[in-house]
């Protein structure tokens, strides 16, 4: 039994959800989110929240069924509060600014880096060093930040690059004479 999958999702006021045409759609303050209904999963919305219950007792069934009911909380929570990851940027001269459609990135290359922003995306930085993501689909937040950070991953000897806000990175001394 899946602990996860047997507690219902809430759906709070002012959220509508709809099964239909195969997939789940929930509309709410922020925007509209949809995802592909599993066969292996049935679902059902009733009295402000939605179910999800395997279809059958195969092991695959009972693999979708907690995954499935994340899925489902991550279109709650994306529709009602959305999604936000932050990058920070270490290294003398690297820095970040938002130019128009584009996240410009000075990360010691002989160029300047130009990321586009994906359409249902916002990046701002709030400093030089400091990027944050933020948009409704928690996939593409997550997506787009791995493509930002893959610029100048963070190295271990002194830390320079890219890493996302509260992430730990192994520091390795250097060499010894």
């Amino acid at each position: 039994m899946s602990r996860i999958g047997k507690k219902p999702v809430p759906v709070p006021a002012g959220v509508t959800a709809t099964i239909a045409d195969g997939a789940l759609t929930m509309k709410g303050p922020k925007g509209a989110l949809a995802i592909k209904l599993a066969d292996e999963v049935t679902y059902s919305v009733e009295e402000g929240a939605v179910s999800v219950q395997p279809a059958n007792d195969t092991k695959r069934a009972r693999s979708f069924w907690g995954m499935q009911r994340t899925l489902v909380q991550n279109l709650v929570v994306g529709v009602t509060e959305g999604f936000t990851k932050t990058l920070q940027i270490t290294g003398v001269g690297y820095r970040a600014a938002v130019q128009g459609k584009n996240l410009k990135l000075q990360l010691g290359y002989s160029h300047d880096v130009d990321f586009a922003i994906p359409e249902g995306i916002t990046i701002v930085t709030p400093d030089p060093v400091t990027v944050n993501i933020s948009g409704i689909d928690k996939q593409k937040v997550g997506q787009v930040a791995a493509e930002i950070r893959r610029w100048r991953k963070p190295e271990p000897y002194k830390g320079k690059g890219i890493k996302y806000a509260g992430e730990f990175i192994f520091r390795k001394e250097g060499k010894k004479k």
